[in-house]
């Protein structure tokens, strides 16, 4: 029996390709700060922004990212070129970040329209944690509203207490027992991941923490992540 291969035409494969591409929305994030002071809201891609309390900053990232971080920044003093430091956030000195803060700092992270068509996302506290935050998604299909607002760091570990938040153990002490650089095998719970976990239960308190502290949402879902829900 002869078999006959039908070839598409590189104009319509173009077409098609665009077609799938426009239907998988970019999500609209709303970062927003609740607290009384002034927070300077970072993100991977995006930049950042200085959030005085009460404001919002509206970010579209593009379907397909895959690893979207956002996360606050505090005390930060910059100069009209956008260059200066912040005492807990910072990202190589600069308003407009392109690489990640320098612990500790409390993180929400995405990785937009991923398998089956899904967001996942999670609040991670493996950098540590420097202001409370809250993750809601803006759909009637998705209600995986999530947040760490314990009390970790007024209440946190005498080694890891550091000037504006709580520090991570891997940061302090270096080894692989925190740092879980040789994988998964060796990588379990610690009594600082558990002190972690205790007050924001939803969060990862560790690398490999992963049963309770990822979650999904349809592909196209926007987001709302608050500071100091």
């Amino acid at each position: 029996m002869a078999i006959i291969i039908k070839t598409i035409p590189i104009f319509s494969f173009i077409l098609v390709t665009l077609f799938f591409a426009s239907t998988a929305r970019a999500a609209m994030f709303n970062i927003s700060n609740n607290c009384s002071y002034t927070v300077w809201a970072a993100a991977i891609p995006g930049g950042g922004r200085r959030l005085n309390s009460g404001e919002i900053w509206a970010l579209d990232m593009a379907a397909g990212t895959s690893k979207a971080r956002i996360w606050p920044r505090t005390n930060c003093s910059f100069d009209e070129s956008g260059r200066g430091t912040c005492l807990t956030g910072d990202c190589g000195g600069l308003l407009e970040c392109n690489q990640t803060g320098t612990p500790p700092n409390t993180l929400a992270e995405f990785s937009l329209n991923q398998y089956n068509n899904m967001d996942f996302f999670d609040i991670s506290l493996v950098d540590g944690f420097n202001v409370p935050l809250e993750i809601s998604p803006n759909s009637t299909a998705c209600n995986n509203t999530i947040r760490c607002t314990g009390d970790v760091a007024d209440q946190c570990p005498r080694e890891l207490k550091v000037a504006g938040g709580c520090q991570n153990p891997c940061t302090v002490f270096g080894s692989d027992q925190y740092c879980c650089t040789s994988g998964s095998r060796n990588c379990t719970a610690t009594t600082y991941s558990k002190f972690f976990k205790d007050r924001c239960p939803a969060a990862y308190s560790y690398p490999m923490d992963d049963p309770t502290s990822t979650f999904t949402c349809p592909g196209g879902t926007s987001y709302n992540v608050v500071f100091c829900p």
